[in-house]
């Protein structure tokens, strides 16, 4: 049988908020000035679905300030226009099991981006970084890092995810995966075992109940 549902784990970018796509959008302008003009659908495939390392065309690998000179670009388009991911705002409210977030994204960046949408609170004190861990996603130290944390079995843990690395870190931890279709990501590259695909947030609420 399965065991029920004892904590949720929910990843932050494209998940809590809807960062993802605002992201891609500052890619393509970094980009293009860097020389190497992708339109967003090309970032999509080559960094979110592949995952391949970010380097221009001839070879070379992003100059190493490349961030200082570009991250405003990002916290502007992000201060000026992010938001929850529609929908998880009332999923959150009508989730009754305790929740965390476990993100690849830094502490840092996690307090700004769940601060300008007003969801830093509910999670203070259960926020989880790959910083406090050796290997980040597909591995399962994250994940298992915030069950330790939580006080809780992996077997009695659900992940929602809205990434293939995601759900399949979520997999490699013993969890159940919800898979959030909803974003960038297509459903049939979240779809594998012990994995239950969505795209609504609307529908998250019962889609944990029923495995309580």
């Amino acid at each position: 049988m399965t065991r029920p549902i004892e904590l949720v784990i929910f990843d932050c970018d494209g998940v809590l908020v809807d960062s993802e796509r605002l992201a891609v959008r500052v890619d393509v302008q970094v980009l293009a000035a860097l020389g190497w003009p992708l339109s967003e659908q090309e970032v999509i495939e080559r960094f979110l679905v592949q995952r391949l390392e970010l380097v221009l065309p001839v070879g070379r690998r992003l100059p190493p300030d490349w961030e200082d000179e570009f991250q405003p670009l990002y916290r502007n388009a992000f201060a000026a226009h992010l938001t929850p991911v529609p929908g998880v705002v009332d999923a959150l409210d009508r989730i009754t099991l305790p929740t965390c977030v476990a993100s690849s994204g830094t502490h840092e960046k996690m307090r700004y981006t769940l601060g300008l949408t007003g969801l830093y609170e509910r999670f203070a004190g259960r926020i989880f970084s790959v910083e406090e861990v050796t290997h980040g996603k597909p591995a399962p130290d994250l994940f298992l890092h915030a069950a330790t944390r939580m006080g809780v079995e992996p077997s009695a843990c659900a992940v929602v995810e809205d990434s293939r690395h995601g759900v399949e870190a979520a997999r490699a931890a013993g969890m159940l995966a919800f898979g959030f279709a909803g974003g960038l990501t297509s459903a049939e590259r979240l779809r594998g075992p012990r994995t239950i695909v969505f795209s609504d947030m609307g529908d998250l609420p019962g889609l944990v109940a029923a495995q309580g």
